[in-house]
């Protein structure tokens, strides 16, 4: 894996905001548009591109983001390598965009693609989740209807007690589907057993992220037969060791770690503590995806739709058809003037 500048760097960094189709409603928050800090480093005429939402319920949002990017302005433009960033910002979101431009950049100077770069598998369309947000039964069907191509559903669950019903009437039009379920927290012990069996009824595959950060311990000795996932309870590397033996599947999303290459570090450690992998986003355009997409090659489940449900994307942008996503290297990590 190569981590080295060469030069002086341009820097454009900015936030940008695209609203979402429709409100998206998850436990305690409703999201209506999608702010992003966009990063641009350039080298003559090559440029790399990277995203970052940042992680909203750490406080992590684009305004200080773009504090964090413009006081290393200098360091930057100076070049600054992708070793020094891990050193210079914490993990989240503005480390997140800097690093992905490098990533991007580094691929046009080389003339080589990232995942080459990166030592990753070849790239192909990978399935992944399309994600119903939290709402009433019937209206989770309805959106599940919609979903044209769909074969792999998310379905975002709240902390009330009608989260058996959303499970059920979304298996009830999508028999043949796999499902997810995200609690985002949002149950307690009590209100997870009480929804357990309709969980494993509707045959629902993982369950993500059940309980608040802080009390992995209610997973100890917890009765479900269906593999958990960790999100929020892990953020880095620092985090695996609190849900070793308690989840089966650790959620790497590139906005909590800060950026590709750590989240590449994140994937060695989880898979060497036996955990399986799997990438999500926070939202954001094809720029987010595209760094996603790439570490997608090592994961057992993916969760890449951000892009469907904002009302613009970038051009050329990601591809999603008969439930995959298509990253092609022009829209990001490929060499340049390379082909969609």
């Amino acid at each position: 894996m190569t981590n080295h500048g060469s030069g002086p760097l341009e820097l454009d960094a900015r936030i940008e905001t695209l609203p979402l189709t429709e409100p998206f409603h998850i436990t305690g928050y409703t999201f209506v548009d999608c702010r992003m800090l966009v990063v641009e480093l350039r080298d003559g005429a090559l440029a790399g591109h990277g995203e970052g939402l940042g992680v909203y319920y750490r406080h992590d949002t684009p305004d200080t983001m773009l504090r964090q990017v413009e006081a290393l302005r200098g360091a930057i433009e100076a070049g600054v390598t992708r070793g020094q960033l891990l050193r210079l910002l914490p993990p989240g979101g503005a480390r997140n965009a800097v690093d992905c431009a490098l990533w991007d950049l580094e691929a046009k100077r080389n003339g080589k693609p990232v995942w080459q770069l990166a030592g990753l598998p070849p790239p192909r369309p990978l399935p992944t989740t399309f994600t119903l947000g939290a709402d009433e039964p019937a209206a989770m069907a309805a959106a599940a209807r919609r979903l044209d191509g769909a074969r792999t559903l998310k379905l975002k669950l709240t902390g009330d007690r009608r989260n058996a019903e959303r499970v059920r009437a979304v298996r009830a039009v999508c028999p043949d589907a796999w499902m997810m379920v995200d609690a985002n927290q949002g149950f307690t012990r009590e209100t997870f057993a009480e929804t357990l069996p309709a969980l494993v009824e509707a045959g629902v595959a993982v369950v993500e992220q059940p309980f608040p950060v802080g009390r992995e311990d209610w997973l100890d000795g917890l009765d479900c037969p269906i593999p958990l996932a960790a999100d929020e309870s892990v953020q880095d590397r620092a985090d695996l060791p609190k849900v070793a033996g308690r989840v089966r599947i650790v959620n790497i999303k590139l906005d909590k770690c800060g950026g590709l290459t750590a989240a590449l570090a994140l994937a060695e450690e989880a898979r060497r503590m036996g955990f399986e992998l799997m990438v999500g986003n926070m939202g954001g355009s094809s720029w987010s995806m595209g760094p996603a997409f790439a570490l997608g090659a090592l994961c057992a489940v993916v969760d890449l739709d951000g892009p469907l449900y904002m009302r613009g994307d970038r051009s050329p942008a990601v591809s999603y058809r008969d439930g995959r996503i298509w990253c092609p290297d022009a829209v990001w990590g490929g060499p340049a003037m390379s082909a969609a």
